[in-house]
This record gives C-alpha cells, sequence and structure tokens, in this order.
C-alpha cells in the first residue's frame, strides 16, 4: 500500500460509516456483511461501531471464490433451497432491529462463467427466502448501508492500465475516499452539507407533485407516471426507530417511485450493469402500459432476459433517481462496474421493487395497499444507468402543465 496516509484515511472513512452511515448509539446491533479478503477494515469497523455504543457487532464474511464453486458444483437442489437456519438468522436480527451495513469489494464480473439457470435460480431463491428483510430494508424499518472497499479484481477492471496490482488496489481506494468526502477535514460535516443541497431538491419535488416524467435522449424517449402523494428522498433516511442514517455512500441521488402501471416508450443505458456477477452492457427497454415488452442488450442479453423473466413483478419499474451529469463521480471519467458507484454519476431507474416511503404513508401499507397506490411489488430490486449530459427531463402537471427538471444533463428546477 503506497497511498499516503492511508491507515489514516481509512479509519476516517470507517468512523463516517459508522456514525454518519448506520447512526450507531448506544444499544445497538450491527450486522457487517464483507468480503473475508477484507477483514483488517471489519476489524476496524468492529472497534468504531462497539466505541459508538453498540451491544453486539456480528460480522458476516463473504468469499465470492467459494459462492463461484458451489455454484459451479454443488448439487441442484443445495442451489435452489436456501437452509431454514439462514432464514431464522435473518428473522432473529430483524427483532434485533440490527443495522446493517453491507461493504462490497467483489470482482463485478465473478460469476459470469457459472451456467446462468444456476445462477438465477441460487438468486432468485435467496430473494425469495429472505423476503421479510427485503421488505425491511425497502420500508425502513431498520438502519442500512451499502458501501465500498477497494479488491484487487474490482480495481483492475477500473483501472486497467496501471501497471501493477498495487497501483490499482491504490486507486480504487483513492477514488471511494474521494467521493465519500474522506478527503476533507471533517468528513461528517461535509456530508451533512452535502444532505442538504439533496434535500433542497427533493422538497422542490415533492411541492410540484408532478403527474408525469419524460425523459428524452439519444436511443431514449419515455414517459413515466408518478404515483400520487408520492414522496421524492435524499440522502438522509428515517428508520423506524426514528433514527437518522444513508443507505448508499456514496450518494448524489434524489430518488422516488413511479407508477409502475404507467411507463411507455423506450429507455437506453448509458453505462455497463453488474448483475448477479454478470456485466451487461448497452440496454435497451421498451416499455408499453407499465411493462416491459422487448429488451435487448449487447453483451450479457440472456442474464437480463432472465432476471426480467423469472422474478415476479421484474417487468415493471420501482424506483426514478435524478442525478446531475457534473457530479464528482460522473467528472472522474471512470466506468466502476459497480451500481453503488456508476448509479451515482448518471440518471437512473430500477427494474423491480419500489421503496414503501415513495408514497406518503407507504412504511404502514400493507404490500397490496403498496400495489394499489402504485408502487411495484417484487422479488428483485436492480437498477440500471440512463443519463447523460444529453438528457432533458420534463415534469408534466396534472393540468398538463410541463416544467423543466433537467437540461443538458443538470438540474433546470
Amino acid at each position: 500500500m503506497v497511498l499516503p496516509n492511508f491507515d489514516q484515511h481509512l479509519e476516517k472513512y470507517a468512523e463516517l460509516l459508522i456514525a454518519k452511515g448506520i447512526n450507531v448509539q448506544k444499544g445497538h446491533t450491527v450486522i457487517i456483511s464483507i468480503d473475508v479478503a477484507q477483514a483488517a477494515f471489519a476489524r476496524l469497523l468492529t472497534e468504531k461501531a462497539y466505541a459508538y455504543g453498540a451491544a453486539e457487532v456480528v460480522v458476516d464474511y463473504t468469499d465470492d471464490q467459494i459462492t463461484k464453486a458451489k455454484l459451479l458444483h454443488a448439487d441442484q437442489e443445495r442451489i435452489a433451497n436456501v437452509p431454514d437456519y439462514v432464514v431464522a438468522k435473518s428473522d432473529y436480527f430483524l427483532e434485533k432491529k440490527a443495522s446493517r451495513l453491507v461493504v462490497r469489494s467483489a470482482d463485478p464480473n465473478v460469476f459470469a462463467s457459472v451456467d446462468p439457470d444456476r445462477l438465477q435460480e441460487s438468486t432468485r431463491a435467496t430473494s425469495i427466502a429472505l423476503a421479510n428483510q427485503r421488505i425491511a430494508t425497502q420500508s425502513n424499518q431498520v438502519s442500512w448501508n451499502l458501501v465500498a472497499a477497494s479488491g484487487p479484481e474490482w480495481a483492475a477492471m477500473v483501472f486497467p492500465n496501471l501497471a501493477t496490482e498495487e497501483e490499482q488496489v491504490d486507486a480504487l481506494w483513492d477514488a471511494i475516499f474521494k467521493m465519500n468526502r474522506v478527503y476533507d477535514e471533517d468528513p461528517i460535516q461535509s456530508w451533512d452539507e452535502h444532505e442538504a443541497r439533496l434535500t433542497e431538491k427533493s422538497d422542490l419535488l415533492n411541492k410540484w407533485q408532478f403527474d408525469a416524467l419524460h425523459y428524452t435522449a439519444p436511443g431514449t424517449d419515455l414517459t413515466l407516471g408518478m404515483p400520487k402523494n408520492h414522496n421524492w428522498q435524499a440522502a438522509g433516511s428515517f428508520n423506524a426507530q426514528g433514527e437518522k442514517f444513508i443507505a448508499n455512500m456514496p450518494t448524489e441521488e434524489v430518488f422516488c417511485a413511479p407508477d409502475y402501471r404507467r411507463a411507455d416508450g423506450v429507455v437506453s443505458s448509458t453505462k455497463p450493469l453488474s448483475y448477479a456477477g454478470v456485466v451487461i452492457e448497452n440496454m435497451t427497454f421498451t416499455f408499453k402500459d407499465g411493462q416491459i415488452v422487448d429488451v435487448k442488450a449487447e453483451k450479457g442479453e440472456e442474464t437480463l432476459k432472465r432476471l426480467i423473466e423469472e422474478n415476479d413483478g421484474a417487468r415493471s419499474l420501482g424506483e426514478v433517481a435524478l442525478v446531475p451529469h457534473k457530479t464528482p463521480i460522473s467528472l472522474s471519467g471512470l466506468t466502476f462496474f459497480n451500481t453503488l458507484f456508476d448509479e451515482n454519476a448518471s440518471n437512473h431507474l430500477a427494474i423491480g421493487s419500489a421503496y414503501a416511503f415513495s408514497v406518503q404513508g407507504g412504511t404502514e401499507m400493507t404490500q397490496e395497499e403498496l400495489k394499489e397506490a402504485g408502487l411495484n411489488r417484487s422479488t428483485a430490486h436492480v437498477d440500471f444507468m440512463i443519463g447523460s449530459d444529453q438528457m432533458d427531463i420534463d415534469g408534466i402537471t396534472a393540468d398538463g402543465q410541463v416544467v423543466p427538471i433537467f437540461r443538458g444533463g443538470e438540474w433546470a428546477i
């Protein structure tokens, strides 16, 4: 490691994630999901969580190479079924209202050699088995945060022109620190100020209560209906206990859910998508009456089609997010092959389930009531990037007024 003052900056990053990201307080239970190669970082995060008063910190180590070996060689029955003890563990920590910190550092293309049938079957089985956990996070019943750490395979994809693995890993750490404002004197204060700027935009959009959004760009002409009493969100969220947290770090988005029954037109992706360990590129989706009726991709098309065809609710959208083109991530000129970063360089949409808080009172609604309100219910939630410096977005009011929201990829409202 040759990055200057790396240990100091890693400690600042850990404190930011614990104190601001999941906002650990006295008595909290914390679950950290992290790759086994990041064990040193896991220990640092654990120490910080206990320093902020956590009652217990549980580290769930992952290893994508072991997971890949299972997907390649395990009995089909083991691939297609999630053991009861895994579900019981998830439900146990939901009862504890445990905060979840997920640290991603894996190779975005790690499962590319896995049989698509086995990969999809495993992904779908996990999604169904852990439905309670997914619903809890999507309705902010608990605090959660998705973040990144630098891993060699991922770093090699982002920085292929650097000569050594050490340089690549350092460069990715440097980007992670920059995008999360770790180099600022007080990263937590910088995040407070950033959060306030994003909240100004979400508040303004909520006052307008647009009936629809119209997107135009090369390869895109799409109209999305918006639910009544929809609720745009920015960086800060509140869990069911009234505690504030940030779900994704970094984040540059203001987001909501469209009415899943009202989407018409064509939209094209502008960045690659890494889904289930497979990189998918140059996607085009055609919508009619809220449903995906055609989809194409230059790379990874089979994986994309299986996502849409084999997951309940995956033919409709669950999220619409507005991100100006000139964000730090976009201006870096890097493609991260990681949705956490790439979605914050670009306007994006999500196939699948909507967040319950996207309509007023949604966190108290049943799944049936959410669907009635226009929020898609699904076993999937997959973001894909559509923004560019050529994208215009108009808000359309219920009485037909057209209001510019984005022009040339930047805020116009």
